[in-house]
C-alpha cells in the first residue's frame, strides 16, 4: 500500500477463531494527484457486516467501496458533509441490494470512516465499530456505540466500565442497511491533530475482547504494523469469537 509522506498506516483483518467467514471489510485510500490530495486528504474505513455469511460480507464490502467512491467523487469542500453523504448512499445501496436479493434480507453493516486532510480530522460512523485517538500515550474514544448497551450507559443505567463486558453489548440500534432512514453520527468537525498522534479504527471483534488499556499500550509501544499484528494475536488468544479488523494511522512530521 503506497502512502504519501506524513502518515504511517497499517491495517489487518482476521477471521478469528470461531467464524468460518470474514464479514469485516476495511480500506485505506488517497487520491493520486497532488491537487486532489490537498482537497480530499486521506480516507480510512472499517465495516463489520451482519445478516448471514454472504449477506454480511456483501454489506461490509459495499459499504467501504461506496464510501470511497462517493467521497472521491463528491464536490463538497467540507469532508464531513461528503462523508455523511457517502454513508447515506451506502445505506440506500445495501437496502436496494437486499430487495433484489431476498435471500440476504436482514443484511447490514456497521461503518466507521475518517478523513485526514492535512492535520485536520473528520469522521463519521454508524454502529459499534470504533475510532480511538492516542495522544501523549493516552487513549480516548471519539465515537459512541449505536447499541442497546450504549443507550443504557447514556441513560445512566449501566456504568461505562461495566458496558465492555455486558452480555448484550453487541446488540445494535443502528446499522447501514437497517431501517428506512439512517442517522449518521458526525464527530467534532475539523479536530486538529498533532505530530505523534495515532488513530485506531477497529471492529468489535477487537475491542470486545481487548481492553482499552491494552489497546493504548499496544498503540503506544510499537509501529502501526507491529501494533496491528500484536492486537490480532491477542484477540485470537482470547478466543477470537468474532472477525477482527483494525487500522492504525500515526502522524509523523508534516512533509
Amino acid at each position: 500500500m503506497k502512502v504519501k509522506p506524513g502518515v504511517e498506516v497499517a491495517g489487518l483483518t482476521d477471521v478469528g477463531c470461531q467464524r468460518e467467514n470474514n464479514e469485516d471489510s476495511y480500506l485505506y485510500w488517497e487520491p493520486a494527484g497532488d491537487e486532489e490530495f490537498r482537497r480530499k486528504g486521506r480516507l480510512a474505513v472499517v465495516a463489520d457486516g451482519m445478516g448471514g455469511h454472504e449477506g454480511g460480507q456483501e454489506a461490509s464490502r459495499m459499504a467501504v467501496e461506496t464510501v470511497r467512491e462517493v467521497y472521491d467523487q463528491s464536490f463538497h469542500d467540507d469532508p464531513q458533509t461528503a462523508l455523511v453523504e457517502s454513508f447515506q448512499t451506502a445505506h440506500a445501496r445495501i437496502l436496494e441490494y437486499a430487495v433484489l436479493h431476498p435471500e440476504f434480507q436482514g443484511m447490514g453493516t456497521t461503518c466507521t470512516a475518517l478523513v485526514l486532510r492535512g492535520r485536520k480530522l473528520y469522521f463519521a460512523h454508524v454502529g459499534d465499530s470504533r475510532l480511538y485517538l492516542v495522544r501523549d500515550g493516552h487513549l480516548s474514544r471519539l465515537t459512541r456505540d449505536h447499541s442497546y448497551v450504549g443507550r443504557l450507559v447514556e441513560s445512566g443505567i449501566v456504568r461505562p466500565e461495566d458496558a465492555e463486558t455486558h452480555p448484550q453489548r453487541h446488540i445494535l440500534t443502528a446499522a447501514l442497511g437497517a431501517g428506512d432512514e439512517v442517522a449518521v453520527d458526525g464527530g467534532e468537525q475539523g479536530m486538529t491533530l498533532e505530530e505523534g498522534d495515532s488513530l485506531l479504527l477497529c471492529t468489535d471483534g477487537l475491542w470486545g475482547v481487548v481492553s482499552e488499556e491494552e489497546l493504548e499500550a499496544a498503540v503506544r509501544g510499537s509501529t502501526p504494523a507491529d501494533c496491528c499484528a500484536a492486537l490480532v494475536k491477542l484477540a485470537r488468544q482470547r478466543g477470537g469469537p468474532d472477525n477482527i479488523t483494525l487500522q492504525v494511522l500515526r502522524l509523523g512530521p508534516e512533509p
